[in-house]
C-alpha cells in the first residue's frame, strides 16, 4: 500500500514534468514563429539565391564540355578511312561490260572497273602502263613489245599471261565477233614471245600506237570455248564477267516496271586479287537511269553518294553546301563543222566569214561554267600545236568586207544573196541545254554579217545517224582528241570518201597538202620531227576554215560530300574518272594529331 508522503512526491514530479513540456511547446513555438512563419515572406530571395548558384553550376559544367570538346577537335583531324559502299548515278541502259562490245557511257564505265587493259591513262590524262609493265618500239616504228607486270591474276585465281593479250586482240579481229574495235586492229599481227611478252607488228608507222592499247583484256581460259558468232550473247558479258579489275561482278537487279521508273543496279565487290591492291571501297553500285530527273531525284534523297555525265547542276543543289562538283577538262574539241562539199557552206570565203563573224569567249560566258576555249585542230598540250598558227580571229568589220568581196550582198532584211540565192543554211545539233546556248549565240552573231542559220536539234540517236549520212549543212558536235596528235581521222581525204571507216571525216574536207601533212606526222616517231610535220596542216586548215572551234568541253562530276582520292586533272574519256577508283574513300573518322 502506497503512502501518503509517496503519492505526493510522484504528484510534483508529475507537475514538473508536465510544466517541462509545456516549456518545450512554447519555445517549439516560439523557434517556429521565428525561423519559420516570419521568414516566409524572405523565401522568394532565397529561392532567386538557390537558383543562381544552379545556374552558375550549369554553366561551368557546359562550358567545361564545350571546352573538352573544342580542344579534342583541335587536337584531332578528320581522316579518311576504308570501307563502306559508293552508289554512283548515271543516265543509260547497261547491256554488256565486255570491253570487246562496250560503247555506251554505263557499259564503258562497268567494263573499266572490271577489265584493265595495257594501259591506262592516270589522273593527270598521261598515259601509263596498267597491266603492262613496260613497252617498247624499234626505230621504224613497226614493231612494238609489250612486258606485263608479274604475278597477275583473274579474278577467279588464273594467272593472266601473254596467251589472253593474243586472244584479247585476235578475237577483236575476227568479224565473226562483231567487235566495234574491229577497224582499228585490222593488219595489225599479235604475238606471244613468252608467258608475259607480246609483240604487236603494224603494216606501216604509227606513232600514236600505244594509244590503241588501253581497252580491257578477257580471259583465254573462259572465252575461248565460245563461238565467236556467239560470244556479243554469252552470259559472261553481263551477269557473269571476270576480270582482273579493281571490282568484280557481284549481282545485277532491275528496280521499276515502267519507263520512267525503271532502274539498273549494277553491283561489284572490291577484288581482293587486284594487282593495286585491294580497293578501300567495299563494294561499288552503278545506278543506271532512264533519264536525269530520276537520278536527280534520287540523289536528293540521298540514296546516292555520286553523279556521272551531268550538263550542269540544278538549281535546287547549288546552294546545298554538302554537295561537291568537280570541272574536269576533256581532251575533245567542241566544234562547227561545216559540210565543204554542200553550199554556200563549199564557198571558203562563206566560212572564213562565219569564223571570223564569231566571238568564241562571248559564247563562252554564257554557259555559266568553266571551259576552255579552243582555236586549233590541236590542243595546247599536243605535239605541233603552234599558239601562231590559229583560226581566223573574231573580226565582224572583216567578215562583211569578206563576204562583200565574195560577191554576197545585204538585202533590204538583213540577209544576204549571191546570185539569188541567200545566204542560208541549216545546223544540227544535239537537243540539250549547253548545245542549245551555244547554237543561239552563233544564230545571233551570224545574223549579224547576214547570214540565217536554221537550228535542227536532235536525239543522240538521231545525231550519229546523220553524222553518218553526212546529210546537215553544218553540225555542231563534240570530238574526241586524245593525247596524242594523230587527228588523221578528222581531216585526212580518205575519211570523207562514202566507204571510209570510221568516216568521222565531218567537214568533209579534201585536202592534199592537209593529207600529206597527216600522214607523215602520224608516221613520225620523233616528237620534234613530228610537230615540225604538223604546221603545213595547221596553216592550210587556218586559211580553208572547214570548222569552227568553240571550246575544250568539260566533264562533271558531283559527290554528296568528299570524295577522298578523286584527284583527277583531266580526261581521256568519261570511264577515265575510275583510273584510280582503287584508292577512293567516303567514309570519315577522327584522328589525334
Amino acid at each position: 500500500m502506497i503512502d501518503r508522503t509517496t503519492k505526493l512526491r510522484w504528484r510534483r514530479k508529475y507537475r514538473l514534468r508536465r510544466r517541462q513540456v509545456e516549456g518545450y511547446s512554447q519555445q517549439a513555438e516560439e523557434h517556429l514563429d521565428r525561423h519559420f512563419f516570419r521568414r516566409l515572406n524572405k523565401i522568394t530571395t532565397v529561392r532567386r539565391f538557390v537558383a543562381s548558384w544552379i545556374s552558375l553550376f550549369a554553366l561551368l559544367i557546359f562550358i567545361s564540355i564545350a571546352q573538352t570538346y573544342g580542344l579534342s577537335n583541335y587536337y584531332q583531324t578528320v581522316k579518311p578511312a576504308p570501307g563502306g559502299e559508293y552508289n554512283e548515278g548515271i543516265v543509260g541502259t547497261y547491256t554488256t561490260s565486255n570491253p570487246i562490245y562496250a560503247v555506251s557511257d554505263v557499259d564503258t564505265s562497268i567494263s573499266k572497273l572490271i577489265f584493265p587493259g595495257l594501259f591506262k591513262y592516270n589522273q593527270n590524262d598521261q598515259l601509263v602502263g596498267d597491266l603492262a609493265q613496260t613497252f617498247a618500239s624499234d626505230s621504224r616504228g613497226l614493231n612494238y613489245t609489250v612486258i606485263l607486270k608479274d604475278n597477275l591474276k583473274w579474278q577467279d585465281g588464273k594467272p593472266i599471261t601473254a596467251q589472253d593479250i593474243v586472244f584479247t586482240y585476235q578475237t577483236i579481229q575476227n568479224p565473226d565477233v562483231g567487235s566495234p574495235l574491229f577497224n582499228n586492229w585490222r593488219g595489225v599481227k599479235v604475238t606471244a614471245i613468252n608467258g608475259n611478252t607480246v609483240q604487236f607488228s603494224l603494216p606501216s608507222p604509227l606513232s600514236s600506237f600505244p594509244y590503241s592499247m588501253t581497252n580491257g583484256i578477257v580471259p583465254y581460259h573462259i572465252l575461248s570455248s565460245i563461238p565467236p558468232n556467239q560470244l556479243r550473247t554469252a552470259p559472261f558479258n553481263t551477269i557473269s564477267p571476270i576480270g582482273s579489275g579493281p571490282f568484280k561482278m557481284s549481282a545485277v537487279d532491275v528496280l521499276g516496271n515502267t519507263p520512267s521508273n525503271y532502274q539498273q543496279q549494277i553491283g561489284l565487290n572490291a577484288n581482293p586479287l587486284y594487282y593495286g591492291g585491294k580497293p578501300k571501297l567495299v563494294r561499288f553500285i552503278e545506278n543506271a537511269f532512264n533519264n536525269q530527273a530520276q537520278m536527280l531525284a534520287s540523289f536528293e534523297k540521298g540514296v546516292l553518294n555520286g553523279m556521272a555525265g551531268l550538263i550542269s547542276i540544278p538549281g535546287s543543289l547549288q546552294k546545298d553546301s554538302s554537295v561537291y562538283s568537280y570541272n574536269i577538262p576533256v581532251t575533245a574539241e567542241v566544234m562547227v563543222f561545216f559540210n565543204t562539199q554542200q553550199p554556200p557552206l563549199s564557198d571558203t570565203k562563206v566560212r572564213q566569214a562565219l569564223v571570223e563573224a564569231t566571238n568564241e569567249s562571248s559564247i563562252i560566258s554564257q554557259l555559266g561554267y568553266p571551259v576552255i576555249p579552243s582555236r586549233s585542230p590541236l590542243l595546247p598540250f599536243q605535239y605541233g600545236f603552234n599558239p601562231n598558227v590559229l583560226q581566223l580571229p573574231t573580226n565582224v568589220v572583216v567578215a562583211n568586207q569578206t563576204l562583200d568581196a565574195d560577191g554576197w550582198k545585204l538585202g533590204v532584211n538583213g540577209l544576204r544573196y549571191k546570185a539569188g540565192q541567200p545566204l542560208s543554211f541549216s545546223m544540227y545539233i544535239q537537243d540539250d541545254s549547253e548545245f542549245n546556248t551555244v547554237a543561239s549565240s552563233l544564230k545571233a552573231q551570224w545574223r549579224k554579217i547576214g547570214a540565217n542559220v536554221q537550228i535542227l536539234p536532235q536525239q543522240s540517236s538521231d545525231i550519229q545517224t546523220s553524222i553518218e549520212s553526212k546529210s546537215y549543212d553544218s553540225i555542231l558536235y563534240g570530238i574526241s582528241i586524245g593525247v596524242d596528235p594523230d587527228v588523221f581521222t578528222y581531216w585526212d581525204s580518205s575519211q570523207a570518201l562514202p566507204n571510209s571507216i570510221p568516216g568521222l571525216n565531218l567537214s568533209q574536207y579534201k585536202n592534199k597538202t592537209v593529207d600529206l601533212s597527216l600522214e607523215q606526222g602520224r608516221t613520225r616517231t620523233d616528237p620534234t620531227l613530228r610537230a615540225a610535220k604538223y604546221q603545213p596542216f595547221l596553216q592550210q586548215w587556218r586559211n580553208d576554215a572547214p570548222a569552227l572551234a568553240l571550246y575544250q568541253p568539260r566533264y562533271l562530276y558531283v559527290t554528296r560530300g568528299i570524295l577522298y582520292g578523286f584527284d583527277t586533272t583531266m580526261l581521256n574519256s568519261g570511264s577515265d574518272r575510275f583510273a584510280n577508283v582503287n584508292n577512293w574513300e567516303i567514309r570519315e573518322v577522327r584522328t589525334t594529331n
